[in-house]
């Protein structure tokens, strides 16, 4: 867990106010519920995590399957989410995790249902900003020279890999670019 700057909760502060604008249009929860959730802390993740774009984090020894707002310790995105480009997936991200605190502790049916009546564009981002993370990170692209496809990756291929497409052996190429 990162200690967020004065930039980032400012942008933490704003991109609340603008989830729970949008929850209580939703008319799903109760007010009080919703009033909870001004009191969370919002923190960041590490710049260098790659699979997880938020987190809800609970007080240690609470085991309880009914975890309510009391219980959390923080709520922590990645601090690339605070982006003008991701400010949409930001908001998704966010209401993901307050379902999280608003006692909704697993994945389940019942989860994804109450997920999915987000109103807005962004949630269909996960994987392109997972993509674009692991492309931040990688020192090596695996590369096919038949259809172009590029995976990301930390170690070399060393010629033992193909490529999920079209089966060609996979080349390695140094990423020069953007770095975390």
């Amino acid at each position: 867990m990162a200690k967020p700057s004065s930039i980032q909760v400012s942008s933490l502060e704003d991109l609340r106010i603008e989830v729970l604008l949008t929850m209580n249009l939703m008319e799903v929860w109760p007010e009080d519920e919703l009033r909870n959730l001004h009191q969370v802390q919002l923190g960041v993740l590490r710049r260098n995590a790659t699979q997880r774009h938020g987190v809800t984090r609970f007080k240690r020894g609470r085991t309880s399957e009914t975890l309510h707002f009391e219980d959390v310790e923080t709520v922590d995105l990645h601090p690339y989410l605070l982006t003008v480009e991701w400010v949409n997936y930001a908001r998704f991200v966010l209401y993901h995790e307050f379902l999280h605190v608003l006692g909704m502790r697993y994945h389940n049916a019942a989860f994804r249902g109450v997920e999915s009546l987000w109103p807005h564009k962004g949630a269909s981002q996960g994987k392109a900003f997972t993509q674009h993370l692991r492309q931040l990170t990688a020192d090596w692209l695996w590369t096919c020279t038949t259809c172009q496809n590029q995976y990301p990756r930390k170690k070399r291929s060393n010629g033992r890999y193909k490529c999920r497409t079209c089966s060609t052996v996979l080349i390695d190429i140094e990423n020069v670019g953007e770095t975390i």
